[in-house]
């Protein structure tokens, strides 16, 4: 998560509080960035663009693999057949 989204969190978690708590606001908002950061950090996030790029090449990759493979069982029937073999 970027620095800004972060930054909005924490004023919006800030905005929410009670009237009575109004006046410790800054020291709250702090207290909230600080405590975003530290636990988003440990979560190994990826942005939504990454993500969107890493599914995209894997279903390439995995489209690659199944002609590959449907190829490779035609050779494989084709060698069995040269040989007088029943395909596998």
């Amino acid at each position: 998560m970027d620095t800004r989204r972060i930054e909005d969190l924490a004023s919006k978690l800030a905005g929410a509080l009670p009237p009575g708590l109004r006046s410790l606001r800054g020291e709250l908002e702090e207290n909230f960035r600080a405590m975003l950061r530290a636990n988003l950090e440990k979560w190994d996030l990826v942005s939504r663009e990454r993500f969107d790029i890493q599914a995209e090449l894997l279903a390439r990759t995995q489209k690659k693999l199944a002609a590959l493979e449907k190829r490779i069982k035609a050779l494989e029937q084709r060698e069995a057949a040269h040989q007088g073999k029943p395909p596998a």
